[in-house]
């Protein structure tokens, strides 16, 4: 037996000493992101361009910078035609992939996000929902996975209440006025409907709820309402081809443009093209500005495109959702750099890049170094705050482009923050989930 053992020992030198067992060792560390998309499907229009914009980033980052501090950024897609059940199988066949396993996840959908929250702190794979999702997932002393930032759908809310206040002359002056909410008949269409409803009772605005049926191709009914109620404003969460049938809609029974608002998932090209020069006026919010200006485009255009802007408008670049994506998949590499800094330039596990979130700490400074110095704005990320309650603007569809036209609108913090601490507590509680001390 001690011949055997010696005899299997020196083989293992020596195979190994020829370099056929050296190779796995050489073998070189990834950050792995794992992409849920639908390119296909009633929300291909959406879909696509969010899904160019995280490929040409996650490139750009490569064969500009040699990855993230020398470590590769690895990426496949996985088709979820926003389905919450083919998004959650997604989830499960890419989550073990890359030297770590997900870096983290961007579900790219509420009810997807809704369903892999209490899978995150068991395979220790954050999510980034950012700008969507759960709401009350801003109170990171309960959902220490989960990240939303730089702002919600309750803080939006707030944020357009603000804004129509300021176009009706203060916030005395919408007393008696009537909203109108058109939203997806969804999780995701539903979140903002709290907060508008609180809102109406704190301002006396009177507030009327109008779902639509996924996936949004029936409005007739809906706006056959609008016609006869004649709101003042109206605000819509919709999605995919929900938007451009409710534009198109909209211009049918003659409501004015310029008061009808959707949030950030209802202002993309995609929304308003199809109605063509009906939906010029249209307006919508917005987490940071429209178009090529910003010097991360050039940098996207010259290490994806090699400075062919036809190809480049080809796949989406500088569109709405393209630079929602880019975006996101910066707000990533970033927890990624910023965990790599405490535990080392190397590939960063999935725990190691939840504190990266956590500590995440976007300057001025850090946004002009990446190309997006005005772009959007700082975030800083905390162990209580998720969120970070950021401001929002306007942007409006001029018939060719979207042009900003607000400056940016703070939220309701003072209302908001409290609901989110309510409902992460009445969460905490259904879930058995003890609430971790922030200090």
């Amino acid at each position: 037996m001690k011949i055997k053992k010696l005899v299997l020992s020196l083989l293992g030198a020596t195979v190994a000493a020829s370099g056929i067992l050296a190779a796995p060792a050489m073998a070189a560390e990834e950050q792995f992101f794992p992409m849920l998309v639908y390119r296909t499907g009633p929300y291909a229009p959406s879909g696509i361009p969010v899904a160019n914009g995280f490929r040409d980033y996650y490139t750009m980052l490569n064969k500009r910078d040699g990855g993230i501090n020398g470590v590769m950024v690895t990426f496949e897609e996985c088709e979820t035609q926003y389905n919450t059940k083919l998004g959650v199988e997604c989830y499960e066949k890419l989550k073990g992939k890359g030297t770590h396993g997900a870096t983290l996840v961007n579900p790219f959908s509420t009810g997807i996000t809704y369903q892999l929250i209490p899978k995150a702190p068991v395979d220790k794979v954050p999510i980034l929902s950012m700008g969507y999702g759960r709401t009350a997932a801003a109170d990171g002393s309960v959902f220490q996975w989960i990240y939303n930032f730089p702002t919600t759908y309750w803080s939006q809310a707030s944020a357009f209440i603000n804004y129509v206040a300021q176009q009706e002359g203060g916030h005395d002056k919408l007393r008696g006025k009537k909203i109108a909410h058109v939203y997806h008949n969804s999780a995701y269409g539903k979140e903002a409907n709290p907060t508008l409803g609180v809102l109406a009772e704190k301002y006396g605005y009177k507030l009327t709820l109008l779902a639509v049926d996924h996936p949004g191709q029936e409005q007739k009914a809906t706006w056959l309402q609008i016609r006869k109620l004649r709101p003042d404003w109206v605000f819509m969460s919709g999605w995919g081809v929900m938007n451009q049938v409710a534009v198109k809609e909209a211009a049918a029974v003659n409501y004015p443009m310029d008061r009808f608002v959707g949030n950030w998932w209802s202002g993309s090209d995609a929304d308003v093209i199809p109605a063509g020069k009906a939906s010029k006026g249209y307006k919508s919010a917005a987490l940071h500005h429209p178009g090529t200006k910003f010097r991360v485009h050039d940098d996207i255009l010259q290490y994806v495109y090699n400075g062919d802007t036809e190809e480049a408008k080809k796949n989406n670049f500088g569109e709405v959702l393209y630079n929602r994506a880019v975006l996101n998949a910066m707000f990533g590499s970033e927890a990624v750099r910023t965990a790599q800094a405490k535990f080392g330039k190397k590939a960063m596990t999935g725990e190691q890049v939840r504190w990266g979130l956590e500590n995440l700490n976007l300057t001025e400074q850090r946004l002009d170094e990446l190309g997006m110095n005005g772009f959007t704005r700082p975030v800083k990320i905390s162990c209580s705050d998720h969120e970070s309650g950021g401001p929002i603007l306007i942007q409006q569809w001029d018939g060719q482009k979207w042009n900003i036209v607000s400056d940016w609108i703070p939220t309701m913090r003072d209302v908001v923050r409290p609901m989110i601490e309510k409902a992460a507590s009445e969460y905490a509680k259904e879930n058995n989930i003890t609430p971790r001390n922030c200090g």
